[in-house]
């Protein structure tokens, strides 16, 4: 089970390192971008700690799991305004036509960030299978994967 925790950790960080190619120009896409990339920036904290990466740090933890929780909720309002093409842009146009359906898997991984436990690297290593089902569920319907 923590193998699982750990491949879905890596397989998160490595889609946040492809999110991260190409800038953004469309205001909208770089709203959207924020908010990815601060996830994908605290996920990696987080994993680094469970994973034994980087010395578990309680503070950090905690900080990571606050930026999280924020830009977790933050997505739908990151979202709202689709914008226009942007060539850098991995947000399928699907989540405009199923706004409903994208806010619930936006509200998944709120509460999942939420209810994560940072107690220790252990606890966070428990944790992340949550947190990555949440925004595997989310990417897998709603991002152009490249």
């Amino acid at each position: 089970m923590k193998l699982l925790k750990i491949a879905i950790t890596g397989a998160l960080l490595a889609a946040g390192a492809a999110f991260a190619e190409g800038e953004a120009t469309d205001p909208a896409a770089v709203a959207r971008e924020t908010v990815m990339k601060t996830i994908g920036g605290s996920m990696g904290k987080l994993g680094g700690m469970a994973k034994g990466e980087v010395p578990y740090d309680a503070a950090a933890a905690e900080a990571a799991k606050a930026a999280l929780v924020t830009a977790a909720h933050g997505i739908p309002q990151a979202f709202e305004a689709q914008g226009g093409a942007d060539p850098t842009s991995e947000a399928k146009p699907e989540i405009w036509t199923s706004w409903e359906d994208f806010v619930k898997k936006a509200d998944a991984l709120a509460a999942a960030a939420e209810a994560a436990d940072v107690s220790s690297a252990e606890a966070i290593g428990a944790s992340l299978g949550a947190l990555g089902g949440a925004c595997k569920d989310c990417h897998s319907t709603y991002r152009v994967m490249k």
